[in-house]
């Protein structure tokens, strides 16, 4: 499976919001004879996380936790998660959702971020899924904290983006 750097989708509810880093990431679901809605690839983004993504997560937590910042807790992947303006799933706060669209993130004293998991309809049968990442740093502290965490972000998105489209085509 292919995933590839694009630009961020000119009708994401992100486009004109202002940032200090930003990224987007691409894959294609074809989805055979099936459709899908917005909620499963939010689900399928939840519950697709490789084990190792978590482990990384918690240490980040343990550490973080320290200077007062905000952690998440662990996500359960048995139970349906409700995909809906202003649910805390993790260390995510769901902020906006359309049709084809869903905007999660957090804000921090450090730094604000926004997710967005974008369907893009390319024909009947084959979608894009576009994980798009806007980042915007609240003091120096944040630009700090960024430095080592942008590498693995790119590795996590990559990552999750292709954990999620194998999620959504079983």
């Amino acid at each position: 499976m292919q995933i590839k750097k694009v630009a961020l989708p000119e009708t994401s509810m992100l486009i004109n919001n202002p940032n200090d880093y930003r990224d987007s990431y691409c894959g294609q679901i074809d989805l055979q004879d099936k459709t899908i809605t917005i909620d499963q690839v939010g689900n399928a983004f939840f519950v697709s996380s490789p084990k190792w993504i978590g482990l990384l997560l918690s240490f980040r937590n343990k550490i973080v936790s320290l200077f007062g910042l905000k952690t998440g807790h662990a996500i359960s992947k048995e139970k349906k998660l409700i995909i809906e303006k202003g649910e805390q799933i993790g260390l995510f706060k769901i902020f906006d959702k359309t049709e084809n669209e869903i905007i999660l993130g957090e804000d921090d004293k450090h730094l604000d971020f926004r997710v967005s998991l974008f369907l893009d309809s390319h024909t009947q049968h084959k979608k894009k899924l576009i994980i798009s990442t806007i980042v915007v740093f609240n003091n120096w502290f944040g630009k700090v904290y960024f430095l080592p965490v942008k590498p693995f972000h790119k590795v996590i998105v990559r990552n999750m983006l292709k954990n999620t489209i194998q999620e959504l085509k079983y």
